[in-house]
């Protein structure tokens, strides 16, 4: 075998890369562990513990602080762990109406109206349908005469054309959504969420945000859906309060009593002095070799809660001071007037807060932090704020800026831009002289955006026409950031909820387990099948498996994907698939052997033959793949991602690394079998005749579909989950079995005699109850509207809510669009794809026949069988994932008769066959890859069926419209789609 070397180098890398990436799982397991050792179960002691660690090295051969290692670990799912995944949607109405001085105008109005109600029911673009409409409303009318104002005088003129005004208009929208997701990522930030995600959604106006961990909605609520407030302060100097915070300190001193509290608190981990000392660096680095007061490492913990009783405030917050001349420590110059680990700020704002304290803290003053931690730290900077107006308002809001600009200055440095209104500039002009009328003591005015400081630049001069440059060390990235803060408020973009999911960590962790025990037993059933069924060369595949399982997993925590239960679905489905590989190769060397071939030739020949067929299916399944990574999301995309990955994977472990096995078996002369005595002749002297029966097959699919349109129409349409007609889903355990039909009529009566939808989901004391009741009301107070009825309704009753989901008709309606394209450009590809490979255009649309019948069928059952199973069969994004899944299992065997049709008649010299000597060929293929198709489908759906019993209630619905499929795909393959090659080939023979 040649580029066996090779090969070995390979999986050589790519075990080092994916032991490098799972080392980081296992060393913050580690750290957990002790976290958990300390605590004994107390939850606020763990918490401590974790964070002061987070600046720690604890991983001993690379360095990497717990917080690297945390954020390299693998990422769970929300499915898997709880928490709140939230779709927001910025509206880009009321950003137009304002870019036009919220014009009264009844037909602009009008337009702004109509794009909305476009956009909701599937529309893409809003700014182009807004523009379309209006031109309907207004011909001859120019959209410039609205929005070419004092504000926009700079970026468009007043005689620009409507097809200008729609570029600025668009330019303006993608800016404002960059600085949502700017202002959002500071809030979720400052909400403390661990590992939060966020993603632009690219071609709309939404924005997807997961939240681990989080469970209190309405807090989220007001967090994400609040309007942003720019403001302008001056600041004081560190030197005007320190010695205000020297007060602080001493009146917390005497007025704090239970000194024994304090002193267990910090106690708990190596926090205070222990975690500023390690700033000492980052001090330096940034004040000439200074460092910053605080406690050294090698203190004890007896003398750390010493300070803390006699300097309460000091032991966490440092004056920022530098090294003199004279050696003595100086304060440091500039509005920075302390450093606090972020652990103890909020210790600190308790301080503050406490009536001595707050009493000494002058009317005029009030502190904010720093919108994030200082560089390679988790420590925050305090800012006094100055307060100069009788009613406490800043000197200058976001109102005041017309625009603003990521910039380099002369010497190529990043800077901001920034332009005020021609009121703000009189203001502005004010500010900025009294801030530098003293040249030795320059002052700073801080940029504050949600009582959060994201910058405070230093005044050099008066600035009289509105035009700012702030510079300072910044990067690229930071002046893109500022610029987009800066012009967060001109232009009001409220951002509302127009999607969530909740999954509450008791659902997550059964979630966890449940996946894990389905996982572990259909990798062992795959492995006991293989071994019975090939013998030694079953352990060679088995091999080749457990490989391609660490594979798997170790680029997906490389790459950052994050692992849902669908994922591990997608990784168990590859497994099964990836078994498909070794099933095509060992039949055929089983066939060469049977020829009375010697065991290196026929292993030689089996791959050889072997490979077309592989790359063929596994090709056209890895299209499907890409397909629904493309046009799903959330579940749909983790399913897709693992997929992907798994046959790329399974490829190299399967082909390449049992190939080098097997070679080196030869090279040890090992004796190597293919077959015990009971499999020896299994699936041999077939005869099927699959193309002779194939209108009784035709006949049997029409029935199933034809009984499925009945009941179709009996139901009045398809059981839409909640992603595809849009409303909330409640999934709710209760501690007894509940009458549905009770909880529906108490339910009517809360939402207004609107009637929701109720049933069992798993168990009888689980119920799924969905409802459309306010999913049209944009109040940001809605949610906990809905909520208080659901639980008003349910009153009387033990219950826990485990998981929620609210989907808006627009995200609906774009789920649709998503499932309906996702089909449609798949069958394409696979038409496109057979077409080029077979060179035979009746191989294509044989196939997509197939794929339509499949889909067909699949819908049939579910339409036939809903509500006579004892679990829900919604019809939702995991089904569109099943539909895809289940055409990929039809094209991959479809594609291996194909294959074996081809070699037969390469073998003969002829390009097609026809009339009884075609019918006698495709026979002749169905049945000499018969035992391939029946393994594989056993395989497969062995595995299935494991994932169905034990994966749990969440993903029941979606293995069982993959059971379906399995079933349907292998129908389909032997007695459908090749089939109708046939008769497309026989009408075109009588055309001709």
């Amino acid at each position: 075998m040649q580029g066996k070397g090779f090969i070995k180098f390979i999986a050589i890398v790519l075990a080092i890369v994916c032991a490098y990436a799972l080392s980081f799982t296992l060393v913050s397991s580690s750290v957990e562990k002790d976290a958990k050792n300390y605590a004994k179960g107390d939850l606020a002691k763990e918490k401590a513990y974790l964070d002061s660690m987070s600046t720690e090295k604890v991983y001993p051969l690379l360095g990497f602080t717990y917080q690297a290692v945390k954020s390299k670990e693998i990422n769970l799912g929300l499915d898997l762990k709880g928490g709140m995944n939230v779709t927001m949607e910025i509206s880009l109405a009321e950003l137009v109406k304002s870019l036009a001085d919220n014009t009264t105008d009844a037909n602009f109005n009008k337009a702004l109206q109509n794009a909305q109600t476009q956009l909701n029911a599937g529309g893409k673009d809003y700014i182009k349908l807004f523009v379309d409409d209006f031109e309907k409303l207004n011909p001859g009318v120019k959209l410039a005469d609205y929005f070419s104002n004092q504000d926009n005088a700079s970026q468009l003129k007043p005689n620009a054309s409507n097809s200008e005004v729609q570029s600025f208009l668009s330019k303006e929208a993608e800016s404002a959504i960059d600085r949502s997701f700017t202002i959002l990522r500071s809030r979720i930030d400052g909400f403390g969420v661990v590992s939060p995600n966020m993603q632009k959604q690219p071609g709309s106006n939404r924005i997807l945000i997961e939240m681990p961990g989080v469970q209190d909605k309405e807090r989220v609520s007001k967090l994400l859906q609040g309007s942003a407030e720019l403001q302008f302060w001056q600041v004081y100097q560190v030197q005007e309060v320190v010695s205000l915070l020297e007060n602080i300190n001493k009146t917390l001193a005497s007025t704090l009593k239970d000194t024994t509290a304090v002193a267990k608190e910090t106690t708990t981990a190596p926090a205070a002095g222990g975690k500023l000392a390690g700033l000492e660096k980052t001090a330096a680095d940034t004040t000439k070799g200074g460092k910053l007061a605080g406690l050294g490492k090698k203190d004890s913990t007896a003398a750390k809660a010493a300070i803390a009783k006699s300097n309460p405030l000091f032991s966490i917050l440092s004056i920022p001071t530098y090294q003199g001349e004279n050696g003595q420590p100086a304060l440091r110059p500039g509005p920075i007037v302390g450093w606090v680990a972020q652990k103890d700020t909020a210790k600190v704002n308790s301080y503050f807060k406490t009536p001595e304290v707050a009493a000494a803290i002058p009317s005029t003053m009030k502190f904010m932090w720093s919108v994030k931690p200082m560089e390679g730290s988790k420590v925050f900077e305090l800012y006094a704020i100055k307060v100069t107006s009788a009613d406490g308002k800043p000197d200058l809001g976001g109102e005041a800026v017309s625009d603003s600009r990521n910039d380099f200055d002369q010497k190529g440095k990043p800077e901001v831009t920034m332009y005020m209104t021609s009121e703000g500039a009189a203001k502005w002009k004010k500010i900025t002289a009294e801030a530098s009328a003293d040249r030795n003591n320059l002052k700073s005015i801080a940029i504050v955006l949600d009582n959060q400081v994201y910058s405070a630049p230093t005044v050099q001069n008066e600035i009289p026409n509105g035009v700012s440059s702030i510079s300072g060390n910044f990067t690229q990235e930071d002046t893109k950031d500022l610029s987009n803060i800066l012009k967060a408020g001109k232009l009001p973009a409220p951002a509302r909820i127009a999607g969530s999911f909740i999954v509450g960590p008791t659902l997550g962790a059964q979630a966890i387990h449940d996946g894990l025990i389905s996982f572990i037993i259909a990798f062992i059933v795959i492995l006991i099948f293989m071994a019975l069924y090939y013998h030694r060369a079953g352990w060679v595949a088995n091999f080749a498996l457990l490989i391609n399982l660490f594979f798997i997993i170790g680029i997906l925590v490389s790459l950052g994907a994050v692992l849902t239960l669908p994922g591990i679905a997608g990784i168990v489905l590859t497994i099964g698939l990836s078994v498909d590989a070794n099933i095509l190769i060992f039949e055929r060397v089983r066939e060469e052997l049977a020829l009375g071939k010697n065991i290196p030739t026929a292993i030689r020949e089996g791959f050889k033959h072997a490979m077309p067929s592989i790359l063929d299916a596994n090709i056209t399944v890895f299209i499907l793949g890409a397909i629904l990574y493309l046009f799903g999301s959330g579940p749909v995309q983790g399913f897709a991602t693992t997929l992907c990955i798994g046959i790329l994977s399974s490829l190299f472990a399967a082909v390449a690394i049992s190939r080098v096995v097997f070679e080196a078996m030869l090279d040890r002369k090992m004796e190597i079998s293919f077959d015990n005595q009971f499999t020896r002749n299994a699936f041999k002297n077939l005869a099927f005749n699959f193309v002779g029966r194939r209108k009784i097959y035709y006949i049997i699919s029409t029935v199933i579909i034809i009984a499925g349109i009945g009941m179709y129409f009996k139901h009045g349409g398809l059981n839409l989950g909640v992603d595809f007609k849009g409303g909330r889903t409640y999934l709710v355990h209760f501690d007894k079995t509940v009458n549905t039909e009770d909880l529906k009529s108490k339910l009517t009566v809360v939402f207004d005699n609107e009637t929701p939808e109720v049933k069992t989901a798993g168990s009888d004391s689980q119920v799924k109850i969905t409802t459309t009741f306010h999913i049209e009301d944009q109040d940001p107070k809605t949610d906990k509207v809905v909520e208080d009825a659901l639980n008003k309704g349910l009153a009387g009753s033990k219950y826990e809510i485990v998981s929620s989901q609210k989907v808006t008709p627009i995200i609906a309606s774009d789920i649709v669009n998503g499932a309906f394209y996702a089909v449609l450009v798949s069958c394409v590809f696979m038409f496109i794809y057979i077409v080029v490979r077979f060179k035979k255009w009746q191989y294509g649309l044989g196939a997509v026949l197939a794929l339509a019948h499949d889909v067909l069928m699949v819908l049939s059952f579910y339409t036939i069988l809903d509500g006579v199973l004892p679990f829900s069969l919604e019809i939702g994004q995991d089904f569109i994932a099943a539909i895809l899944t289940v055409m990929g299992y039809t094209m991959t065997e479809t594609v291996v008769v194909f294959d074996r049709i081809r070699e037969k008649l390469k073998e003969a010299g002829k390009d097609d066959l026809h009339g009884e000597e075609r019918n006698n060929l495709i026979n002749f293929a169905l049945n000499s890859t018969l035992s391939r198709t029946i393994l594989t489908s056993l395989t497969v759906f062995f595995v299935l069926l494991v994932i169905f019993i034990f994966g749990g209630d969440s993903i029941r619905g979606f293995i069982f419209a993959l059971l379906i499929g399995r079933i349907i795909g292998t129908y389909s393959s032997l007695c459908i789609s090749t089939p109708i090659v046939i008769d497309l080939g026989s009408s075109a023979e009588k055309r001709k």
